[in-house]
């Protein structure tokens, strides 16, 4: 299984990027799929994941209200379209898969790194201010 991330690169604050990521290599049933990011110096940090089949998305407080997580399931694929950018968004983002199936309601399970058991290679993001 590959997770190919796309879509990075440089923009100025106010500015949007999509990411996209797409799933290939032999299938697997996907719980989940998601968006983190690390900035240099920090930790990794969870963005944003959406449910394959019921389509429940979940948002870190700091991207509310700007970014939105989609998927296509016939695509095998997950977006991540990032509005009103800021500088502190500057960071490598990494696409990531859940195999196992949780209750819509275990927000702490589709929000933490240790429940997804695929990742991608990471795609930087540079919003100048």
């Amino acid at each position: 299984v590959q997770l190919q991330a796309s879509g990075g690169g440089l923009v100025q604050a106010g500015g949007s990027l999509r990411l996209s990521c797409t799933a290939a290599g032999r299938s697997f049933t996907k719980n989940a799929m998601g968006w983190f990011r690390q900035a240099p110096g920090k930790g990794r940090e969870f963005v944003a994941s959406v449910t394959w089949i019921s389509n429940r998305d979940y948002y870190a407080d700091s991207v509310k209200g700007r970014f939105t997580v989609s998927r296509d399931s016939a695509k095998n694929t997950v977006y991540l379209q990032m509005n009103n950018l800021e500088p502190e968004d500057t960071a490598v983002y990494y696409c990531a898969a859940s195999k196992q199936g949780r209750p819509l309601n275990d927000i702490y399970y589709y929000t933490r790194g240790a429940s997804f058991d695929y990742w991608g290679q990471g795609t930087q993001v540079t919003v100048s201010s």
